[in-house]
């Protein structure tokens, strides 16, 4: 009986895939051949210009390039290697000294900030609403739950799983997930969940999830 050949996984950015090495045609990986940005809240690939506010939504922008599946790294984590890699707790640390939210330029431009990222926003200041007037009349009504059948592939939309699964073969340890948030400061990434920082964004695709639970199509906040 033939052995089942063994699958690898890719290593490009943006793939992620599983692949055979008598299995690998050229075009079947599309990944990111330049590295992300990172600024003012705003998350873009720098190899194609796609970008997105939203970490999740980015993480499924397609790779704009094409070629064969490889176990290689990319050159930057090899170069990681070399570095001396700070502590990343003074790094991301910030002053607790008696800077507001509203003055703090972590805040301002997006980016989750230790020293404040549990305070909530203050409010704008806005007039009392007439005795007479209802508060449910503000309040809309949720959307409803979108229905699906039970066998239906769907992709998990938690954070750092990205699998496809089905609903009836869901339970509450079926996913691995970060439930974050994702903290991005200077050239630190990682995650607050789990309070793991490193400096390459490859480093931080491969930091394991921290969480177990149901799997979600539908995006966490």
């Amino acid at each position: 009986m033939a052995e089942q050949a063994v699958k690898l996984r890719c290593q490009r950015i943006g793939c992620n895939a599983t692949f055979t090495e008598d299995d690998n045609p050229e075009g079947s990986c599309s990944f990111h051949d330049s590295g992300p940005i990172f600024h003012d809240g705003m998350k873009k690939w720098s190899c194609c210009k796609k970008r997105s506010h939203d970490f999740s939504l980015f993480l499924e922008i397609p790779g704009c390039k094409t070629g064969k599946h490889t176990t290689e790294k990319p050159v930057s984590i090899k170069l990681a290697a070399t570095k001396t890699i700070r502590t990343p707790s003074p790094v991301v640390t910030l002053s607790t000294s008696a800077t507001s939210k509203e003055s703090c330029a972590r805040c301002s431009q997006g980016f989750f900030c230790s020293d404040h990222g549990s305070q909530p926003k203050a409010p704008n200041p806005t007039p009392a609403a007439p005795a007479n007037c209802s508060a449910d009349v503000e309040e809309s009504p949720p959307p409803p739950k979108k229905i699906v059948d039970i066998n239906q592939p769907q992709t998990c939309k938690n954070k750092g799983c990205g699998k496809v699964f089905k609903q009836i073969d869901n339970h509450e340890t079926a996913c691995s997930y970060h439930p974050g948030p994702a903290v991005f400061h200077d050239r630190v990434r990682g995650w607050k969940c789990c309070d793991i920082y490193v400096q390459e964004f490859d480093e931080f695709m491969t930091i394991p999830p921290c969480n177990n639970g149901w799997h979600n199509a539908d995006p966490m906040p």
